[in-house]
């Protein structure tokens, strides 16, 4: 139970109504509820609470609107509603994050999930807020430190980035994130797990993210068994509460997992109020969800911070063509594909480098360091497209001196990618040019 003393209960006072408007409930049924008596007060998105007769309380958000009726979808089962249950408007949803909610557990709702008093902001925001006017962000910024190799060169990161995570489910995409959540330059780090497995949850916060990358973090967590509700508002959450830290001017981490359970569950919101799966089982009004989310990240205004951003997305049997994936690569500044062959014979992470790309090169990398970056993907993409042949016994050496470069350097190649040591990008560069000379890759400029 939450405890929140005299300064949480002068906080509910300072939000308490004059007025408010009921209703009753008319019909339940297909996990939904009818009511009536809001009439033109109620609006498409607004919260309402009802109490039952038995002394239950639950809320829900207005999905569908007519003449007479209006619909909302419950954010709890629906056992112990019954016809006439009194139904309270209580308008639109908003949350009033804070500075004291970093190192902190946030729910949906914006409430703690730790039993503590949370404290409120002075300033309520929509969990629905606009992203900064195109014409007027800055450009993408300068580049960040992760102390992963493969991220300081192939793959870099710069400032106000959005990056996918594309994987599997088990092939390391959560260690993945909490490493950048430990190790990746920012100010704050502001993690939405949209879905999690609630027994996963205090895992991660004790042992794969620990009291480093807790310090500087806000958690804003929805599981598994959550109403879709829940789930759906946690990914909005977590950005209101990374542009609450972007407004002070600071650089906020944005970690996301997954975009993939944020669109299933606005897909049983959406099919519940009507509208039809068209998009390969998917509602059209999923791809405007994925992609005003994304855009709320990213750089900000002048003199304002800015949103780095990274989207885990769970792509069954590594089908990057399937309708989430493929709209988050259209948005996106660049994807990185985890692969599960690459996780199984053990190498962590297992990032497909041939198959990922950055678009913030070329401009986040000098002349030198592109031209060292394009000679390790030249080499990496001649050893994949020859993979099978070569592990076969079947190529002979000096039929192709591409390959036979790419076969000197791909173990090495392969090792640097899975580097986690805390070497600054120079270092990392260095190391990758050592990799490429060794292989005699000096040569490439004649092949």
């Amino acid at each position: 139970m939450t405890t929140i003393g005299l300064e949480g209960l002068l906080q509910d006072m300072r939000h308490i109504q004059a007025t408010h408007t009921y209703g009753t409930v008319t019909h339940v049924g297909a996990g939904l509820i009818e009511l009536d008596g809001l009439g033109q007060n109620a609006r498409l998105g607004d919260q309402v609470n009802l109490s039952s007769r038995m002394g239950d309380a639950m809320g829900g958000e207005v999905i569908s609107l007519s003449k007479d009726v209006t619909i909302i979808q419950p954010d709890a089962p629906l056992t112990g509603v019954s016809l006439g249950d009194e139904a309270l408007l209580d308008g639109p949803f908003q949350i009033s994050p804070s500075d004291a909610w970093i190192g902190r557990i946030v729910d949906a709702n914006g409430g703690p999930m730790d039993g503590r008093f949370l404290p409120r902001g002075e300033t309520p925001r929509s969990i629905l807020g606009a992203p900064p006017n195109p014409a007027q962000r800055r450009a993408l910024g300068r580049r960040l430190e992760t102390s992963m190799s493969v991220f300081n060169t192939l793959l870099p990161i710069v400032r106000g980035q959005r990056l996918g995570l594309f994987s599997g489910s088990g092939v390391g995409k959560s260690s993945l994130l909490a490493h950048f959540a430990s190790h990746m330059e920012a100010d704050v780090i502001v993690i939405a797990l949209i879905g999690e497995r609630g027994r996963e949850l205090r895992h991660f916060v004790e042992t794969t993210l620990g009291k480093k990358g807790m310090a500087r973090s806000v958690i804003v967590a929805a599981t598994s068994d959550q109403n879709p509700l829940l789930r759906r508002r946690c990914a909005l959450t977590a950005m209101s509460v990374a542009e609450h830290f972007r407004d002070q001017g600071k650089h906020v981490l944005f970690l996301a997992d997954s975009i993939t359970r944020l669109a299933e569950a606005h897909r049983e919101i959406a099919v519940a109020a009507g509208e039809a799966p068209a998009l390969r089982g998917f509602p059209a009004s999923t791809s405007h969800l994925i992609m005003s989310l994304c855009e709320r990240a990213g750089p900000g205004l002048d003199g304002g911070g800015d949103i780095t951003a990274l989207f885990s997305v769970l792509v069954a049997a590594s089908d990057m063509d399937e309708p989430i994936a493929d709209i988050m690569r259209g948005v996106l500044d660049g994807h990185v594909v985890l692969d599960r062959t690459i996780a199984e014979r053990g190498r962590y992470p297992a990032i497909d480098a041939v198959r990922s790309v950055s678009r913030s090169l070329p401009e986040a990398a000098n002349e030198k360091e592109n031209e060292l970056i394009a000679t390790a993907r030249r080499l990496l993409g001649a050893y994949d497209e020859n993979a099978l042949m070569i592990r076969a016994g079947l190529y002979n050496a000096g039929s192709d001196p591409l390959l036979d470069i790419a076969i000197k350097a791909y173990s090495e190649l392969d090792n640097f990618i899975a580097t986690l040591e805390r070497l600054n990008t120079d270092n990392s560069f260095q190391r990758l040019e050592l990799i490429l000379r060794k292989a005699g890759a000096h040569e490439l400029a004649n092949l």
